[in-house]
């Protein structure tokens, strides 16, 4: 009996063990993106002989970095290596989330790019890949109407206006010109393209550059007509790729990843696509949104050498060539960009790099996030013409002058 006893005993004191730390990393985005990074994952494990949990998360980048500030805010242990959006990045290290990295070889690295890593000279994150806004064309179509790639807003509005009447006799669904435009980040993102395009830009909200940029994009919609009606209340990443995809379209807005999947077998414009910078206004500067998602390591880890193992493997030059290869993404390694076996299986990347030297920072501040939906929810409603673009951006001015008084 005692034997038993003791057995049992035995059991119950093993159940009520603590599990020790486990290393995780939080991911997210598009299924085939998830999947990769299994894949990395897999083949970290293999190497280094440490177990990894992957913490998925969704694909909208508002809910991801919601999960992420919950589990950081309550000072959790997990998740102990994640990804962040670029624009993310004030914000986390100003609240102290994230870990210093130290002893990391930042020199395969564009200086211009790790500037968001850092503040008051350290080092708190790493680029694992770099975005920046294109355009991407149909060269079939510019071909057929005498168009050229424009340079300007102005010539890409003419071109636009030429196509799409023609086009409309045999597709009434097409429209030349698809963008983010719906009330989330990607619209302030469009938006710094175009005010910075008219000379202006995010530091003064209000001004006659940022009006004028304001205007033009309503106006594409509304007056010239050459933007779906669906632009304010649908349109983001995946919705103006699908639809440019679709083969009903002549100019898209899009960041780099959807280069590949325009390319792939079943894409009805395989083929048919090119890329180039943004346009500018007349007599203003191209400008390109710097985007891309960093890494970092929870200053709450409870694994940190381990953490730091991960994430110098995921932005070594190995995965990072894979993820160009596999994912299309942009190298974020200046060495990566001149490995000869990649740019001849992605001569495109030469275009991209052309594009991403007009690219343009949003703001570094820590409260970016609540700076951005104030701005996207007036630029959204002058989009659905319910506000006027002066009234509209003479209010967000004033919200986020607000905003400024109570961080400082």
């Amino acid at each position: 009996m005692w034997i038993l006893l003791l057995f049992l005993a035995s059991l119950l004191v093993a159940g009520c063990e603590k599990r020790g730390p486990e290393l995780t990393i939080a991911v997210g985005g598009a299924p085939e993106e998830v999947r990769y990074w299994a894949e990395v994952i897999r083949e970290f494990e293999r190497r280094e002989g440490i177990e990894v949990r992957i913490l998925r998360q969704p694909v909208d980048t508002d809910l991801r970095r919601h999960g992420l500030t919950v589990a950081l805010s309550a000072g959790e242990p997990d998740p102990d290596v994640f990804l962040m959006d670029i624009a993310w990045i004030g914000q986390f290290t100003a609240s102290g989330w994230l870990e210093e990295l130290r002893g990391i070889d930042t020199s395969p690295f564009p200086e211009e790019v790790l500037r968001v890593d850092r503040r008051e000279g350290k080092l708190y994150a790493l680029p694992v890949y770099v975005d920046c806004g294109l355009l991407y064309y149909r060269k079939d179509l510019l071909e057929k109407y005498a168009c050229r790639v424009p340079r300007t807003w102005e010539e890409l509005l003419d071109c636009s206006l030429k196509v799409q009447k023609a086009e409309r006799k045999k597709n009434p669904d097409f429209y030349a010109f698809l963008w983010q435009g719906a009330q989330y980040e990607g619209l302030v993102c469009v938006f710094l393209e175009f005010s910075t395009g008219a000379g202006g830009g995010l530091e003064k909200v209000r001004s006659y550059e940022n009006i004028k940029a304001l205007t033009f994009m309503r106006d594409l919609i509304h007056h010239y007509g050459v933007s779906p009606p669906n632009t304010y209340t649908e349109m983001k990443e995946e919705e103006v790729r699908i639809l440019f995809q679709s083969g009903n379209a002549l100019f898209e807005r899009n960041w780099p990843y959807a280069w590949k999947l325009h390319q792939a077998e079943d894409s009805p414009v395989r083929g048919r696509v090119g890329i180039a910078p943004l346009p500018a206004f007349e007599g203003g500067r191209r400008a390109s949104c710097l985007g891309g998602w960093h890494i970092g390591v929870s200053r709450f880890s409870d694994m940190k050498e381990s953490a730091l193992k991960l994430l110098k493997f995921i932005t070594s030059y190995e995965v990072q060539k894979g993820f160009a290869l596999n994912l299309g993404w942009f190298p974020a390694r200046k060495d990566v960009l001149k490995d000869r076996e990649l740019l001849k299986k992605l001569p495109h990347l030469k275009d991209i790099s052309e594009a991403c030297s007009y690219a343009v920072p949003r703001p570094g501040v820590p409260y970016y996030v609540q700076l951005s939906q104030v701005l996207r929810t007036y630029l959204n409603a002058v989009l659905a013409a319910k506000m006027d673009p002066a009234t509209a951006l003479r209010k967000a001015e004033r919200e986020i002058e607000l905003l400024e008084r109570t961080y400082r």
